[in-house]
């Protein structure tokens, strides 16, 4: 006779399965965690594509500035993500609230140059949680939220290769990236990575490669961007993203 906490379990995941928040092979596996995991990411990832963004207004909009670090370049040639920084904002202001911060067991070893350049060891990732489980945590992190980040690309990359791999949905969630904006204002500029970005508008460098600390310096670099962006009557993430999209 099967226990009434295994029937609640296997019925759980046989409604999610039946929403469309767990294909068949892992609707199979009833009461496992990464199931469960992969419906909050997969449910997340739904319940973002059902907003639009643009019109929100850019000076009280919420917004997380993340960063990954990674050890190397190449996410759909075996490179992982090791770390994941992120920081909740407001218009120009920090929100009180707890930034995110989780290293990642790669399930691989770690470049020496990386480990000079993060910090992070084979031994500190080892001792990390798993991608699924930090995926599951950020997500729940950012919400619906409007994403930031410096040189989006490398970001957007792992974390949509992270977001497949473990829970076969896309990153969805809009991004805006204080590099293009850069560009936009200061377009005689030679240089436009965050060491030299940062320089420029005089915003302290903290600690670099750490995911964590780039992501509250481009947050700082950001505000300083927004007020720019106001004084040029560009008030809502649409109107920006119609500028950015000119150069």
């Amino acid at each position: 006779m099967k226990e009434p906490k295994d029937t609640n379990a296997r019925g759980r995941m046989w409604n999610l399965y039946k929403m469309g928040g767990l294909p068949p092979a892992i609707a199979s596996m009833f009461g496992s965690a990464n199931a469960q995991q992969m419906a909050f990411i997969r449910s997340m990832s739904r319940e973002q594509r059902k907003e639009s963004a643009l019109a929100l207004p850019l000076a009280e909009m919420e917004a997380v500035v993340f960063d990954l670090e990674t050890t190397g370049f190449y996410p759909y040639n075996g490179d992982e993500i090791i770390s994941v920084g992120a920081v909740l904002i407001r218009g120009g202001e920090f929100e009180e609230v707890e930034p995110f911060y989780r290293l990642v067991n790669p399930k691989r070893k770690i470049p020496r140059h990386i480990t000079e350049l993060t910090g992070i060891t084979n031994e500190m990732a080892e001792n990390a949680p798993d991608l699924m489980q930090v995926l599951h945590d950020f997500m729940g992190y950012i919400g619906r939220k409007v994403l930031i980040a410096h040189g989006s690309g490398h970001d957007k990359q792992f974390l949509s290769s992270a977001l497949w791999r473990t829970s076969k949905v896309n990153l969805t969630h809009r991004i805006i990236d204080t590099m293009m904006i850069a560009k936009w204002l200061e377009p005689k500029a030679i240089h436009y990575g965050l060491d030299e970005v940062l320089e420029r508008y005089g915003v302290p460098v903290t600690e670099r490669h750490h995911a964590l600390h780039d992501s509250v310096m481009t947050a700082k670099l950001y505000f300083k961007f927004l007020r720019s962006i106001l004084d040029r009557q560009v008030t809502t993430l649409g109107e920006l993203y119609a500028y950015l999209s000119r150069h």
